[in-house]
């Protein structure tokens, strides 16, 4: 078990995941075109989670992939 307060945790923080609403436009294998504003691709390997809400769909990801 780590120590909470080292250097690595000081120098590089863990990046904040959230819920963002996007509209689908393209899926391909590799990455899905989303809009949410903005069109921009985002590779399926960064997406944790997709959800529907309210025929609205929201996928789980970092903050800087949808930022």
């Amino acid at each position: 078990m780590g120590w909470i307060f080292s250097f690595r945790h000081l120098f590089y923080p863990k990046e904040k995941l959230l819920w963002a609403q996007i509209r689908i436009i393209r899926e391909t294998d590799k990455a899905i075109l989303a809009d949410n504003g903005r069109e921009f691709w985002i590779p399926k390997s960064r997406i944790n989670r997709i959800r529907l809400k309210n025929n609205t769909f929201e996928i789980y990801t970092q903050e800087s992939t949808v930022g």
